[in-house]
């Protein structure tokens, strides 16, 4: 007796259980966009390169392990929240009272599942905490003392705020104090333009994607501000054919709801990724008067990390195991970046 539609559905399971091995991991990092070159030392640049290969490194063990792209993820953000030299976890920046509100979110693009913290100020690696979020509530965002009491619950690690004290970052905040009182617009353009963020993305052997993003938010803010980099959609977002991690000035991610616009192009216009990113970040972002830069990744494995600032902390790891680090606007990452588009171009358009 023959079961032809047995057969085409064990046919399509073995099909796609070959596409799935033959999917090559892949993942991308950012440290931030926007760091000026004459402020970077020759020791700080050795530290930075250094940190994101331990993040490529670690992120990619995961992944190369058969964990999951959400797994490898949070393996590359903890590096760099560890790091002073990065605006997350240990090395964010003060608000305007001299204390840190670190924010993150995490988001599985094969469930659509996600998870986000804001205003923490106990958390030593916010990207757990916004894991657990994911994992363990129904909930997509928590803040505050709410978000700190759940950690407690979750046996997340907990620190004395000294813990993300700077000098770089406490004198940073000095600065930029003294210009308010002397109502002087701020000089530092990381301050100025609120620069300053980790994210990664990542693609596992399963065909998965993720993505997730880190911050300590901006210098001097006040009022509890919180920018796009926790907010599902505008600074991270995934799905089945995209995920995106952004690194600029928030508001402007916001309003442009950034990660989620260059996801809805691939994945319903289905215009390439290289485009799509480059409409957003380098296009519609400036045209309403932001900057910054983004880190994205297709289903097929394809990388695109547009950006409009001088500097932008970059890097990636795919089939071969090699990390690739790049952190000048006119330094070679390897991504064969697709060029920003002319104002006359749709960004409707394949």
């Amino acid at each position: 007796m023959k079961f032809p539609g047995l057969f085409l559905a064990s046919a399509i399971a073995g099909f796609a259980s070959v596409g799935h091995a033959d999917v090559a991991p892949v993942l991308v990092i950012h440290g931030g966009a926007g760091v000026v070159r004459h402020d970077m030392t020759p020791a700080r640049e050795k530290a930075i390169r250094a940190a994101m290969t331990r993040s490529l490194r670690d992120g990619y063990a995961v992944l190369k392990a058969g964990k999951s792209a959400v797994d490898a993820v949070a393996a590359a953000l903890v590096v760099l929240e560890d790091d002073p030299n990065f605006n997350a976890g240990k090395g964010a920046v003060f608000t305007h009272g001299g204390s840190n509100e670190l924010d993150a979110a995490i988001m599985d693009g094969d469930t659509l599942r996600a998870g986000a913290v804001a205003g923490v100020q106990h958390v030593k690696n916010p990207i757990l905490l916004a894991r657990a979020v994911m994992d363990k509530t129904s909930y997509v965002m928590l803040s505050g003392t709410g978000a700190e009491e759940f950690a407690k619950q979750q046996g997340i690690t907990l620190v004395d705020p000294s813990y993300f004290r700077t000098e770089q970052r406490w004198q940073q905040l000095q600065k930029a104090l003294k210009e308010d009182a002397a109502k002087h617009p701020h000089a530092d353009e990381e301050t100025a333009k609120h620069f300053g963020t980790v994210g990664a993305v990542a693609l596992d052997a399963q065909g998965r994607l993720a993505a997730g993003t880190s911050t300590g938010g901006v210098n001097d803010k006040r009022w509890g501000r919180i920018g796009d980099s926790p907010i599902i959609g505008a600074g991270t977002y995934a799905n089945s054919d995209c995920a995106v991690s952004g690194t600029g000035w928030g508001e402007f991610y916001m309003r442009a709801v950034a990660a989620y616009e260059i996801c809805m192009k691939v994945t319903q216009m289905r215009v390439p990724l290289k485009r799509a990113a480059a409409v957003v970040i380098n296009q519609e972002i400036p045209s309403m008067g932001g900057s910054g830069g983004a880190i994205a990744l297709d289903a097929q494995g394809q990388i695109s990390i547009p950006f409009n600032t001088d500097v932008m902390y970059r890097g990636w790891v795919g089939a071969d195991g090699t990390p690739h680090v790049a952190i000048y606007g006119d330094e070679d990452d390897g991504t064969a970046e697709f060029p920003a588009p002319a104002p006359a171009d749709s960004a409707g358009e394949p």
